[in-house]
């Protein structure tokens, strides 16, 4: 159950966590992880708690649930004590521009809890009446959600995880769901009044073929969604990268995603993987798509806003495990593990909730240079032009002219079609 306020301090006596900052920078949007999915996918590396965890007589959510609501109290206290409420008159903190319930699959909350928590947010963090609100689902019929029920409680942008439009590469790819499902979870966002819908598509799928790949993008673009979104598969091990840290930031791979992604990354090709990528800058190019960023494409009107935030580095605001917030000048994140989360944030006699585990990294100039350079070249926008006058794209621009990964529109330096597919190697040497 959600209450307004769980736990919170009186007034006067606001438990922050000792967040608040006079330097910090009130957030334009919210980022909520809900953690739970129905069954992992062996190439995710988001924080996901499935199985029993997620569903069952002894699933987590309602305790989880509460610890978010917990959290987003927490820190809306903090923005208060910083910045006022966002209604104070002449008061600093705007309402939140954007909000993005992510995961996991969100869309396996009940509808009137995720109205509850989307309540709590406007009246803690007050939301703008043209706020762009996204929720994230998986297309599979016991896990999309009632769509109408979304709709009423305020999600006016579904963000669909279709993957793959052909059935056998959903099978390798270990989804539940199956091409057909997609359309239908389509079909009742749009009866539902759902203004935007975007999907979710991979290439580079181990085994695949731009035939499949053409055949997916056609698919895709006959449920006339309003966005697609394009990754490549990337099959690291983020164990093997040092990425699980003593916070929790990231849950180790099980040992039978590791065998898949060893075996999955021999039936990958780059050579096709250029392919599909260019068939898809080309066909949605001629059919009035923008390709606003490397791998995501709208039709005009329909870029996420929320997204775009991130890529401008606007500040924004994070809850629940694993989730990570920026504030212009620090990021934090909050660990990953689901039993320390909800311990922190769950009041207990004499114990109010605490700010969960997790930690924080101040960005010098040079590291914030750098990504904002990154960042930018991401999107169609690019840099301006005098941006090669300077660091960090001085040291690189040259060569990256020559190698015709950039290109000059009018006054902007932007990737080509080939920097786009190559990006990783220019950014690598920007940062």
């Amino acid at each position: 159950m959600i209450s307004a306020r769980p736990g919170a301090a009186a007034d006067g006596d606001v438990d922050v966590g000792g967040l608040a900052d006079e330097t910090r920078t009130p957030p334009a949007s919210l980022y909520v992880h809900v953690p739970f999915c129905v069954s992992i996918c062996p190439y995710c590396d988001f924080v996901v708690y499935a199985g029993a965890a997620a569903r069952g007589p002894r699933n987590r959510v309602d305790t989880f649930v509460d610890a978010l609501a917990a959290e987003i109290e927490l820190r809306a206290d903090a923005l208060d004590a910083t910045f006022g409420a966002p209604t104070a008159p002449g008061g600093l903190r705007p309402p939140l521009a954007t909000v993005y319930v992510g995961g996991g699959t969100p869309s396996l909350l009940p509808a009137e809890t995720i109205a509850r928590l989307i309540e709590l947010i406007r009246m803690r963090f007050g939301i703008a009446g043209e706020a762009e609100m996204t929720l994230e689902a998986n297309p599979g019929p016991d896990e999309r959600g009632d769509a109408s029920a979304l709709a009423r409680a305020g999600i006016g942008r579904l963000s669909i995880g279709a993957q793959s439009l052909d059935d056998i590469e959903l099978r390798r790819l270990g989804r539940r769901h199956r091409a057909d499902d997609v359309g239908d979870t389509v079909a009742a966002a749009r009866e539902a009044g759902i203004g935007s819908i975007s999907l979710d598509l991979l290439y580079d799928v181990p085994g695949g073929s731009l035939e499949t790949w053409e055949a997916s993008l056609d698919g895709a673009l006959a449920l006339r969604p309003d966005h697609l979104s394009l990754y490549a598969l990337t099959l690291d091990d983020p164990d093997a990268e040092g990425l699980t840290g003593p916070t929790g930031d990231h849950l180790p791979t099980t040992s039978g995603a590791r065998r898949w992604r060893v075996a999955a990354r021999n039936d990958q090709d780059d050579d096709v993987a250029a392919d599909q990528y260019q068939h898809a800058v080309d066909q949605l190019g001629a059919n009035g798509w923008r390709g606003y960023e490397i791998s995501n494409w709208a039709r005009p009107g329909h870029e996420s806003r929320h997204n775009q935030a991130y890529w401008e580095r606007r500040p924004y605001e994070a809850v629940g495990p694993g989730a990570h917030a920026f504030d212009g000048r620090t990021r934090r994140w909050n660990g990953a593990r689901l039993d320390a989360y909800v311990a922190a944030l769950t009041p207990m006699s004499g114990v109010r909730p605490t700010i969960p585990p997790g930690g924080s990294e101040a960005l010098d100039a040079e590291t914030a240079a750098a990504e904002t350079a990154v960042l930018a070249l991401r999107t169609d926008r690019g840099l301006p032009l005098t941006a090669r006058e300077g660091p960090p794209l001085a040291a690189v621009y040259d060569w990256a002219l020559a190698a015709e990964l950039v290109t000059i529109l009018g006054d902007r330096i932007v990737l080509t079609t080939r920097g786009r597919l190559l990006s990783n190697e220019l950014f690598a040497r920007i940062v």
